[in-house]
């Protein structure tokens, strides 16, 4: 079966000398949904310096993940494979393998030198990097430890100015400033249990957020899944841990314990002022007595004060980093790449998480800042992927990808050159069941405007016109006007799949 007419592409071309060749920043969060950013038409979100990337720079439209899921997600950006290929399926059993071949590993034998701080999830240590300290498993909000080739080392503060500091010290002290540099700063927010930093408690106190137009969704007209799941914002959104409600006296659940836990991380300085702002809002909730769609109105309400504010916190901090980039005289040289590792629901369709191939969650921010090569405000449309970041980092360093890698450099769609053979449909799959939302496995193809999803267990389609349907909120599959498209798709879906030698079911 033939593979997409880029499949044999020429390599890039050999490196130019080290002096030339430009310093990559990646800047990469956990869950931030790309509809929370100002630069993809947020109106709510406040996020001044990732818009300054996009200002400076291209926004992606249409960047799409392989798998909807946080360290499945890192572990093809590190391979530029798919996870069936590089092993790493789900946060449930899997492990990274170190010891396969990674794009931090084929910089740094380039004459890069490689970094990562932060979030890393993959469960074995970091291989490939001069210098790492990451967080481990999810790692915490406040006063959290960090892992690094010397043991483990505990701060005091919060999580993602700490992740800062260490990805500035490492600039500022640690690295070599003969080489050129590739750094990792990747960001444990927005992730849940959504924990703002002390200064953006009340940040969004006086907002009142819009409601997505599918918060009461019904899940009629698609697979038994979307009904069945455990991802809503109405039932299963944990009042004390993830909405900051204190636990009534004598409280002994899990809800409970998860929240004293959040609680006894901190000092008696954090504690105190967590307490003295969520305190008072517990008890206006409890007065209340709300219920019914009132009650679902108020934890969507809250949830998106605390997503928000942690998301605001991480702005700073890319704008701190771009801030010392620009005095450092750095800035004219250095590849700056903002993204997270999928998209996230902020209660379309009633949910929080991700895992779905619905638009919200398959759709990654991505934004690239090139000076003097990529034009600045650009959008791009093309159907990108964390499959082609890899490629793309070696792309922008010189350094031939290798063949086994399964993606495609960006770098000429970056410096606007015509792609005519760039891919027009794109392959998902994801396979992590049942814990802990239930959402179950499926795989599918995308195209510009029509989705076909798979769900192996039930043996469900779905077939969404995502341009009649932009919320997907009717699966047409069985619609004799589309049986041409069902079969186009299937074709396709059968393609892809065996061009990209996936033979998991699910």
């Amino acid at each position: 079966m033939a593979g997409p007419a880029w499949a044999a592409s020429a390599p890039a071309e050999q490196p130019p000398s080290d002096t030339r060749r430009p310093n990559i920043l990646f800047i990469f969060s956990d869950d931030h949904a790309w509809q929370a950013i100002g630069a993809y038409g947020s109106t709510f979100g406040r996020t001044p310096n990732i818009d300054r990337l996009a200002t400076g720079g291209m926004r992606f439209q249409h960047c799409l993940v392989t798998n909807s899921i946080c360290g499945p997600s890192r572990a093809v950006v590190l391979t530029g494979k798919y996870s069936h290929i590089n092993g790493f399926i789900d946060n449930n059993k899997s492990r990274f393998d170190g010891t396969q071949q990674t794009f931090p590993k084929l910089l740094r034998k380039a004459g890069y030198q490689t970094a990562i701080v932060g979030k890393w999830h993959l469960v074995s240590d970091p291989t490939g990097f001069d210098h790492w300290e990451v967080l481990p498993g999810q790692g915490e909000y406040y006063n959290p430890e960090f892992l690094t080739a010397g043991g483990k080392l505990k701060h005091t503060g919060y999580v993602t100015d700490i992740i800062t500091d260490k990805a500035l010290d490492w600039l500022k002290n640690r690295r070599d400033p003969s080489k050129p540099f590739m750094l990792m700063c990747h960001h444990k927010a927005t992730h849940r249990v959504w924990e703002p930093s002390l200064r953006h408690l009340t940040l969004f106190d006086d907002a009142t957020f819009p409601e997505p137009a599918t918060l009461f969704d019904d899940y009629a007209n698609r697979c038994s899944g979307a009904k069945e799941q455990e991802m809503t914002i109405a039932r299963h959104m944990w009042l004390s841990s993830d909405l900051k409600v204190t636990p009534l006296p004598g409280d002994q659940s899990q809800k409970a314990r998860v929240w004293k836990r959040q609680r006894d991380r901190m000092n008696d300085e954090q504690r105190n002022a967590w307490d003295a702002y969520y305190g008072p809002m517990s008890e206006a909730f409890r007065n209340a007595n709300l219920t019914g769609q009132d009650l679902v109105r108020w934890k969507y309400q809250r949830y998106m004060k605390d997503y928000l504010s942690c998301a605001a916190t991480m702005d700073e901090n890319v704008g701190r980093l771009l801030d010392y980039l620009d005095q450092a005289g750095l800035a004219g040289n250095t590849v700056v790449i903002y993204s997270s590792d999928q998209g996230f629901y902020l209660g379309e369709h009633g949910w929080f998480d991700k895992r779905w191939m619905y638009e919200e969650s398959l759709q990654m921010p991505f934004i690239v800042r090139w000076p003097g090569k990529v034009k600045p405000g650009s959008v791009d449309n093309h159907l990108a992927s964390n499959l082609d970041f890899a490629e793309t980092f070696l792309d922008l360093a010189g350094v031939p990808a290798p063949a086994d890698m399964q993606g495609r450099s960006l770098v000429p769609i970056l410096k606007g050159q015509s792609s005519p053979d760039w891919r027009k449909s794109f392959y998902y799959h994801y396979y992590e069941y049942p814990e802990p939302h239930r959402v179950p496995p499926h795989y599918g193809v995308r195209t510009e405007t029509l989705k076909l999803v798979y769900y192996p267990l039930t043996s469900e389609w779905e077939l969404f016109d995502l341009a009649r349907d932009p919320h997907e909120l009717r699966s047409v599959y069985n619609d004799p006007a589309y049986a041409d498209k069902v079969a186009e798709l299937k074709a396709e879906l059968k393609r892809l799949r065996e061009y990209y030698k996936d033979t998991t079911e699910k």
